[in-house]
């Protein structure tokens, strides 16, 4: 009887012990302050490789350029930097689709927006919010605005835009048809490769919580 007793104490412990093991946090607490190296500062971007803007058909720019400003912040999520020059396409290298050649007139400033750090891969996820942009494709005209999903890579420079579709929406269709309605979700991707404009060098965005 004793060893039975002792026998469902043990089973209890180990139980309460399990639970509290499943209780504890997964993952550390977000960053709260996000040091921008060098902060202040203005930043260029290139595009490595094409962009991509689907809005139920593919509108693909093989040139695109960014600029803008970037600083040290706290908060969480932390505007690390914004843009102030985002430019789709060129005149010698305009972006197209099966409707056209295709215009982008981006209403700026965006944001880019860090929500978490990796501190073993040097990696910062976040999105570019306060998007928005006027796109001309053929004779079909809309306006997309909203968010897009992304990481920042200290190693590389490199802010690779990965959009999920319904963090974008379509309004003002103009002559697109069942193309591109309001019930459009696009997404933007692609990837950029971001420089410190006066040096050339790579910015670095790390994330703590002190």
């Amino acid at each position: 009887m004793k060893k039975s007793i002792r026998r469902s104490a043990l089973v209890a412990c180990a139980a309460a012990s399990a639970l509290g093991l499943a209780a504890v946090p997964s993952s550390a607490a977000p960053s709260t302050v996000w040091t921008v190296t060098p902060s202040p500062s203005s930043f260029k971007a290139v595009n490595v490789g094409n962009i991509v803007l689907t809005a139920t058909i593919p509108m693909t720019c093989t040139t695109s350029t960014a600029a803008g400003t970037m600083a040290s912040t706290t908060g969480n999520p932390g505007d690390v930097a914004d843009i102030t020059t985002m430019n789709f396409g060129s005149s010698t290298s305009p972006c197209t689709s099966v409707l056209g050649n295709v215009t982008t007139t981006s209403v700026v400033p965006w944001d880019v927006i860090a929500v978490d750090y990796n501190a073993s891969t040097g990696v910062t996820t976040g999105y570019v919010g306060n998007v928005k942009a006027n796109v001309t494709a053929g004779a079909c005209k809309f306006t997309v605005t909203g968010k897009a999903s992304g990481t920042y890579t200290n190693s590389t420079g490199y802010l690779a835009i990965n959009s999920t579709a319904g963090e974008l929406v379509v309004t003002n269709p103009v002559n697109c048809g069942a193309v591109v309605t309001t019930a459009t979700k696009p997404t933007f991707k692609g990837t950029y490769a971001v420089t410190v404009a006066s040096t050339g060098a790579i910015p670095k965005i790390v994330g703590s919580n002190p």
